[in-house]
């Protein structure tokens, strides 16, 4: 067991019937309520970190810097984070200033010449 992974008390309240459910519960399983809750949070955050929906406001209150990267990567995990990591340097950063090719037709051979000057006049 990692550092991390050591147990921590958490106290809160629940509503009476939800305790008794999960009571029930953890008796049919043969187990105790702390691994029901300990188990029923994990599958929870497991499944809203995978929903895009999540992963969209983290990537946008992290572009905003109302998230930390440290948090950003408590949330959706380290490759997701360095992903948005990346691409929120490119987003920071100026755009190239790069010329067009004149060695590549692009159009290959079907541009069409449009005179600006004549919308200028409008």
């Amino acid at each position: 067991m990692s550092a991390g992974d050591d147990p921590r008390r958490v106290h809160f309240q629940s509503p009476e019937y939800l305790v008794d459910r999960l009571d029930a519960i953890a008796e049919l399983f043969d187990t105790d309520r702390t691994d029901l809750l300990v188990e029923a949070i994990r599958e929870y955050i497991e499944e809203t970190a995978d929903s895009e929906t999540f992963q969209e406001l983290v990537a946008t209150k992290y572009y905003d810097e109302q998230l930390e990267f440290e948090t950003v990567k408590q949330l959706v995990g380290a490759e997701t984070a360095q992903r948005l990591r990346l691409l929120k340097a490119d987003l920071d950063e100026e755009p190239l200033d790069l010329a067009a090719p004149d060695d590549i037709d692009i159009y290959d051979g079907d541009a069409t010449a449009v005179d600006t000057a004549a919308d200028d006049d409008q």
